[in-house]
């Protein structure tokens, strides 16, 4: 009687692992299936599949971090920037040594307005990539808004190659000192750039400069006889840097009507574009 019930326990523990190896043979298949799909999507860019595909493979391999690294690229691609920053905080989770992850968060903190997190994880980025550091003009975007503009005016200055030859780079260094100092004093240490012919940046930096008034930067826009997305872009351009400009002036009521323009009537895919989103956010959010 011993020996039957001994015989048939053992039995018993042999079917079960039979039904659990395939099971778990099953969920692999499953699981590697969704993979593929998901990254067949996103070569595709079909972004809102590679969502619902990583939330499926989530469920069967919840501790796998390149399921929410898909996720969070999908959503940063689709302007879901909140939903991104989620994804890769699991990343960060999973596997803290994803070091980029940081990177991408504070992308999408900085698109959110969580400016202080923003420059927290771009440092945290930072100190294992230090060569980076100099050229990380989207952290000095963050130390703007997070109110330390003489750290951002120190971030831009720090630019070298091809971004000390870059408008914009010019531009924010002008931002960020004109706040930590004076509009003058921006302008007496304004980085000179020759390089730069984009329209309409370079008469963005003779603004700044107080060579031209706001107006001429718009008319550069207008008058560059360019077409369909191009000629979308130059306004958009021109309207955010002339909305920062009267914001370095003292003048909040230019600032958002141009705000206003470059992110409401302009919409384009750089991440200039996001920069602007937020930024009226925050304008509509005082008045």
């Amino acid at each position: 009687m011993r020996v039957f019930v001994a015989a048939a326990f053992v039995a018993a523990v042999c079917l079960g692992a039979s039904a659990q190896e395939k099971k778990d043979e099953k969920k692999e298949k499953e699981l590697a299936k969704l993979i593929d799909e998901i990254e067949t999507a996103g070569k595709a860019k079909k972004y809102a599949d590679v969502i619902a595909l990583a939330k499926k493979a989530a469920e069967l391999d919840p501790k796998n971090p390149a399921i929410p690294f898909a996720a969070a690229t999908a959503h940063t691609a689709l302007r879901q920037n909140a939903e991104a920053a989620t994804e890769w905080t699991k990343v960060i989770a999973l596997e803290p040594k994803v070091v980029v992850a940081y990177d991408r968060r504070g992308d999408a903190y900085l698109k959110t307005g969580k400016f202080k997190e923003a420059v927290a994880d771009f440092d945290e980025y930072l100190k294992t990539n230090p060569k980076d550091a100099p050229d990380h003009w989207r952290r000095g975007l963050a130390l703007y808004y997070a109110g330390r503009f003489k750290d951002g005016a120190a971030q831009f200055n720090a630019a070298q190659g091809p971004a000390r030859e870059d408008v914009e780079n010019s531009a924010w260094h002008y931002l960020c000192n004109a706040r930590a100092n004076t509009p003058k004093k921006a302008r007496e240490d304004l980085i000179p750039v020759t390089k730069d012919a984009r329209v309409p940046m370079n008469k963005v930096l003779d603004l700044f400069a107080g060579k031209i008034k706001p107006q001429d930067v718009l008319d550069a826009a207008e008058n560059a006889k360019l077409k369909d997305e191009p000629l979308k872009e130059a306004r958009f351009y021109a309207n955010l840097y002339v909305a920062l400009y009267y914001e370095s002036e003292g003048d909040p009521k230019k600032c958002l009507e141009h705000m206003t323009a470059a992110a409401e009537k302009y919409k384009i895919g750089h991440y200039m574009w996001d920069i602007a989103d937020v930024h009226l956010k925050l304008l509509k959010a005082k008045k």
